[in-house]
């Protein structure tokens, strides 16, 4: 037999002997790690569950977590058991967003703001007009932007309403029962987890920002709803 005709027999063995299932047994996950003990499994399933919630940008939900372990588990008790061991670290999970996140503790801010380093996920910058105009839609969601104008006494301006988009923070509501049903404007997931927040529960007290001068929780209600939309509200 010639060396080219050896050669690709050779080949020709070997593609037969590949296994078809290779691919999906690849993909197979043990979750429930019946052969350890005990002890080893619970701590398998807490350096899962950490290294999940350490590689994710966004606050990672019990649903995703509970993909990396048995079905009887516990994902509360795993996250205190995390919460305990991190104690001593510059760093903890905190609950936001709907999930788990990895925080630097408040203590070292100042060290971090000094070393000038990078972040992770850096925050938008935003102006003080900006930044009242995003508390505003989060106090009266859905809201539009003829009612935000309402509230500030003069007309909030497409481009905030782009840099909040645009940073996040905002997105498009259901359409507004009033005349014309323009869009309406409610806050994001990462609107929370940027602002440290479980749920919208967790906004700064109403009150603390009337008595500023800041926000009035009337200023909607006490005008007429009925006005016509700018012409932008009608078309997303």
């Amino acid at each position: 037999m010639s060396v080219a005709k050896s050669t690709a027999a050779k080949i020709s063995r070997g593609k037969r002997k590949t296994p078809q299932t290779n691919g999906a047994s690849e993909c197979l996950f043990d979750r429930e790690l019946e052969e350890l003990p005990q002890e080893l499994r619970w701590r398998e399933w807490m350096l899962r569950v950490e290294a999940v919630i350490f590689a994710s940008a966004e606050p990672v939900t019990r649903e995703i977590l509970a993909r990396v372990v048995g079905k009887d588990c516990s994902i509360d008790l795993l996250i205190d058991d995390l919460r305990e061991e991190l104690r001593s670290r510059p760093y903890e999970l905190v609950s936001v967003a709907g999930g788990w996140q990895h925080r630097t503790r408040p203590a070292y801010a100042p060290a971090i703001r000094a070393s000038v380093a990078p972040t992770r996920s850096a925050a938008a910058v935003l102006s003080e007009h900006e930044s009242m105009v995003m508390m505003a839609i989060g106090y009266f969601q859905p809201v539009t932007r003829s009612e935000l104008g309402k509230i500030f006494g003069k007309e909030v301006s497409r481009d905030t309403i782009s840099a909040l988009r645009g940073a996040g923070f905002v997105s498009s509501g259901p359409r507004s029962p009033t005349p014309g049903a323009p869009y309406t404007y409610v806050t994001t997931r990462h609107f929370l987890s940027a602002f440290g927040m479980e749920t919208l529960r967790d906004l700064p007290d109403m009150e603390a920002l009337e008595d500023a001068g800041l926000l009035s929780r009337h200023a909607v209600n006490t005008e007429t709803l009925s006005v016509e939309p700018d012409d932008d509200e009608l078309v997303e």
